[in-house]
């Protein structure tokens, strides 16, 4: 909708697009931060875990360019890793994984004498907050895209049509303005409305089962959306006809399944209201006002 940049800065034009990634990073963060402070992480761990999300931010980006380079190729069968595209799935794979690598490696060399291993103890909140975190700058970056006019859905014309939007997509290789499904949008939607909820289950009831709930309902919901995108050729080269968000997906499900799995065979509380704190309680161990509720 919104495909120019709006600006230049040193050079570079400044895309709306990315402004809108920028506002979700700098959201994940705040709410981090907010997050972990209602179960008591300490702030040493705090800011351990934010440069390891750094580092996991800039990898997971290159993770995204390099899923979306070997997905044209496979489309097209030339790999171009510079003027690749980025997909969601691809860096959010890339970044989880060098995340938890950085934070047990170099928590190991971080935190030494007695507070050795704090890091561990605490690794069970970030896997709580990660979801919330993951979803509010998922939803943001979805902006960006309907702004770009990126992962949109199917092309519905020139003419207005039920259900689309007027904005600027790839039709058959080429850029062209019409009326696509806006998938984009709709995913930003279920995105903050998944935050919202998990966020109200987190911090008003304690709930354990944050991070299973992610990994179920976004992979049904993207196993669904999927069907809408606007590239017919996502699902020629797969099996089963899936493509590989979908294939994904049903792996994102399982992982869910299995993590519920594991609360019930360990019999583990699915809520811990106990362990969120109160006002007061932040004010004592933080020494200063936090966000109001």
């Amino acid at each position: 909708m919104v495909p120019n940049a709006l600006f230049k800065l040193f050079g570079n034009g400044v895309y709306l697009y990315g402004i809108c990634i920028a506002i979700g990073l700098v959201a994940c963060i705040m709410f981090f931060f907010y997050f972990t402070k209602r179960r008591g992480m300490p702030e040493n761990v705090q800011e351990f875990a934010f440069f390891v999300t750094i580092i996991a931010i800039a990898v997971g980006f290159l993770f995204a360019k390099l899923y979306q380079a070997v997905y044209v190729w496979m489309e097209t069968g030339e790999f171009d890793f510079y003027s690749a595209g980025i997909t969601v799935m691809g860096g959010l794979i890339g970044g989880a994984a060098m995340f938890i690598l950085s934070y047990f490696v170099g928590g190991k060399i971080f935190f030494k004498g007695n507070i050795k291993g704090v890091h561990v103890k605490h690794f069970y909140t970030i896997v709580l907050v990660a979801p919330m975190c993951i979803l509010i700058a998922h939803a943001f970056g979805r902006i960006g895209c309907l702004m770009a006019g990126c992962c949109h859905g199917t092309y519905l014309g020139s003419d207005y049509v039920v259900g689309g939007i007027y904005m600027y997509g790839t039709l058959n290789g080429y850029h062209q303005w019409g009326y696509y499904i806006p998938t984009q949008l709709y995913e930003a939607l279920f995105l903050f409305i998944a935050f919202g909820v998990l966020w109200y289950l987190y911090e008003k009831k304690g709930a354990t089962f944050t991070m299973p709930a992610y990994l179920i309902s976004y992979g049904v919901w993207r196993m669904i959306i999927e069907i809408f995108r606007g590239d017919a050729a996502r699902v020629e080269n797969l099996a089963l006809g899936l493509t590989p968000s979908q294939w994904q997906s049903i792996f994102f499900i399982l992982g869910g399944v299995a993590y519920i799995l594991i609360i019930f065979l360990k019999k583990a509380p699915f809520f811990e209201k106990d362990k969120i704190l109160s006002k007061e309680q932040m004010i004592e161990i933080y020494g200063k006002k936090p966000i109001k509720e």
